[in-house]
């Protein structure tokens, strides 16, 4: 069973800085393209980052700048660190096994001002 479990979040100063991990099991993760999206209430999910299984990084728009996505193939486990937080920053954060349907469960970001 795919499973994908983020920790990491909670509440941080406007200007802050938070990093969020993903923990995977029940796939071949180092073939596995991940990332990283955060959905606000009331919007669309975003994509933020990704990164494939040999550590190619692509960034969107959204936070580009501000944040880094990395792996430890080993650990089974992606990242996100994020700096500079903003209060319009503040979401749900989820990652996701890229291109499929396994995402996990979120983790929540609240930036303070």
């Amino acid at each position: 069973q795919v499973r994908l479990v983020e920790s990491g979040g909670g509440l941080v100063q406007s200007g802050g800085s938070l990093r969020l991990s993903c923990a995977v099991s029940g796939v071949a993760f180092d073939i596995c393209t991940m990332a990283w999206y955060r959905q606000v209430a009331g919007n669309q999910r975003e994509l933020i980052a990704q990164i494939t299984g040999d550590g190619l990084t692509t960034y969107t728009d959204s936070m580009k700048g501000r944040v880094t996505i990395s792996r430890d193939n080993a650990k089974k486990t992606v990242y996100l660190e994020m700096n500079n937080l903003k209060p319009a920053d503040a979401a749900v954060y989820y990652c996701r096994w890229f291109s499929t349907d396994w995402w996990g469960q979120g983790t929540q970001v609240t930036v303070s001002s």
